[in-house]
């Protein structure tokens, strides 16, 4: 009997064989439901944790079958432990590969990752105040920074700009502090509602840092409006698009 068939990882694959990718199989440990949108899945790491430094907004690129194909989806870790070599990855559940296999997952099963530029540095000097604009697809990555945040110099107060799409988003674990400020705009008209809600708050933010993680156009837009309007330069501001309005994004 011949061995069945693996599916491919395409183009993705290769690129990440070209660029030495580090490879990692995890094994599903539990599942949560946090909202009928949002699930969380604990892991074991295969290593990673022991062969990869902790840092904010770690993440790794997770490998997932649809159309005998395998699909690269980026995930960040949640509460990673390098002492038990443990984590949570958090999935928005919407009409996708990842998606669709994070609802079905199961205690036991099995999840090869990728990890190839996964990188953060906290700014020096440390800024007087961070500024914020993500939704829930980059909810684990904020998260981390709050983390980070506290008791490392950099404790100092985040403005949040959260976008979110159903009305149990809100009762999604936001790791805010006293000193943290949270809008909350619903998103409506492809993004636009957070991207004024930015606009309309402008203020010289001399000194400030911000970091930006929505969808790929609203990205674009928030980051400019920080360098601009808020006057903070372009070395004043991370940015990463996290998924496109209406397309897979890798």
């Amino acid at each position: 009997m011949s061995e069945k068939k693996q599916p491919s990882r395409g183009w993705q694959g290769a690129i990440m064989k070209a660029f030495r990718a580090d490879d990692f199989v995890l094994t599903v440990t539990g599942v949560e439901q946090v909202t009928e949108h949002y699930v969380r899945l604990g892991f074991a790491g295969g290593g990673l944790l022991a062969a990869i430094p902790v840092h904010p907004t770690m993440w790794v690129r997770g490998w997932f079958p649809s159309d005998d194909a395998l699909h690269q989806r980026g995930y960040t870790l949640v509460d990673p432990d390098p002492e038990t070599d443990t984590f949570h990855l958090e999935f928005t559940l919407h009409d996708g590969p990842a998606a669709r296999w994070a609802q079905k997952a199961k205690a036991g099963d099995r999840l090869s990752v990728s990890v190839m530029g996964s990188k953060f540095d906290m700014p020096d000097p440390a800024p007087t105040r961070w500024l914020i604009a993500g939704d829930t697809a980059s909810l684990a990555a904020i998260n981390s920074l709050l983390d980070a945040f506290t008791g490392t110099g950099t404790d100092v107060a985040a403005t949040i700009w959260f976008e979110h799409a159903h009305d149990d988003d809100r009762d999604l674990p936001l790791r805010v502090r006293p000193q943290d400020t949270v809008h909350w705009i619903r998103r409506e008209r492809d993004g636009l509602g957070l991207v004024e809600a930015v606009k309309a708050a402008a203020f010289d933010a001399s000194g400030a840092h911000a970091w930006v993680a929505l969808d790929a156009a609203s990205t674009r837009a928030v980051t400019a409006a920080f360098r601009s309007d808020f006057k903070l330069g372009r070395g004043g501001v991370k940015s990463r698009a996290y998924w496109r309005v209406g397309k897979p994004f890798a």
